[in-house]
């Protein structure tokens, strides 16, 4: 039985990891091709081929619950045309012994999804978004996707962040509490210095009265509670940021009376992505064993893309919904897992 145990999951296994690598390159190339038209400044085609580079630990991670699916239909699929599923049952071995030997692989891709995800993809997406930002200028006047900020009254706007502390185009705006604008500058540089932010070739805008008074300073002290660690987690979109760092950043946000709702739905998502991926490859053993039992290999692999497809579409349009109704965004997350739940587990029963 542990033969037979090793032989199903090495087969759905390399089926899995095929699927996945097909879909990162697709997804890369094509990634790499709309990357083209942002090409400008000191940001040229080396600088976009190591962009795409940096951006495929994400990648994988994104795409691991899909390719679970489709590579449990294709390997088990594989099986049932060579009837060694039906060899199988006919020498005693039971469903849910196969079922079993068919999520040890399933395992194997929750574990790396938890690696990629908690530790690599974050400071990858970091390094590359930095990069990028950075080398999109023009004689030392930064410019890209930026980031917004908020603290209190005081809204920010960098152009660019190093992940060792360095900002690049800071812009400050200080709001009194009736929302009235108090005071902006702008500062080309800022460099954090151990327990505070040293701002560089400063320009302040204030306003004493009915005039605005302007002046430049070489450095001035920026006194925040931005810390490199909390930067970290600012440059990255939510969908990008570990579980802890969502986390963290979501207990920042309520200190700050923030809304924290797009955190919540990525940390949800992210969290409950290995019970995203049992739920697919339940469905795609179901499949094998019922409906798709005896259709072509190609047939198998379209359901699958298929169920994959509106999985990922209806976990999509129960997020922002969650964010616009109010109701939780654990409900958003868990409902197509349950229902894939629900339908792998009635076909089963039903082919046992």
């Amino acid at each position: 039985m542990r033969k037979l145990d090793r032989y199903i999951a090495w087969n759905v296994l390399a089926s899995m990891v095929v699927v996945l690598l097909i879909l990162v390159a697709l997804e890369s190339m094509f990634a790499f091709l709309g990357e083209l038209d942002n090409i400008r400044g000191n940001y040229q085609m080396a600088d976009a081929v190591v962009y795409i580079l940096l951006l495929i630990p994400k990648k994988i991670y994104e795409f691991i619950p899909v390719s679970a699916l489709i590579g449990c239909l294709a390997g088990l699929g594989s099986m049932a045309s060579n009837s060694e599923l039906v060899v199988m049952r006919a020498a005693g071995v039971s469903l849910w012994r196969m079922v079993w030997s068919v999520m040890k692989p399933a395992l194997v891709l929750i574990f790396i999804g938890i690696v990629l995800g908690e530790y690599v993809a974050p400071a990858t997406e970091q390094i590359a978004e930095s990069r990028k930002n950075i080398a999109r200028s023009y004689n030392g006047e930064y410019s890209g996707e930026g980031v917004w900020h908020r603290e209190g009254n005081e809204f920010m706007y960098f152009n660019a962040v190093e992940p060792n502390g360095v900002l690049y185009g800071v812009s400050r705006y200080v709001f009194d509490d009736d929302m009235k604008l108090k005071e902006s500058s702008f500062a080309r540089r800022a460099i954090y210095q151990q327990d505070h932010w040293l701002l560089e070739d400063v320009t302040l805008s204030r306003m004493e009265g009915d005039k605005v008074v302007s002046e430049k300073v070489n450095t001035e002290p920026w006194d925040t509670n931005l810390t490199t660690t909390l930067l970290k987690v600012v440059v990255v979109k939510p969908d990008g940021l570990s579980i802890s760092g969502l986390n963290t950043y979501t207990r920042y946000l309520e200190e700050q009376g923030l809304d924290t709702g797009e955190y919540a739905l990525a940390f949800w998502t992210k969290a409950l992505q290995p019970l995203s991926i049992f739920s697919l490859v339940l469905v795609g053993i179901s499949f094998v064993f019922g409906p798709l039992r005896s259709v072509s290999m190609g047939l198998r692999i379209f359901s699958g893309v298929i169920t994959g497809v509106v999985f990922m579409i209806v976990q999509n349009l129960l997020g922002p919904s969650s964010l616009v109704f109010g109701f939780p965004p654990v409900f958003s997350v868990l409902l197509p897992v349950l229902i894939c739940i629900g339908i792998g587990s009635l076909l089963l029963y039903r082919a046992a």
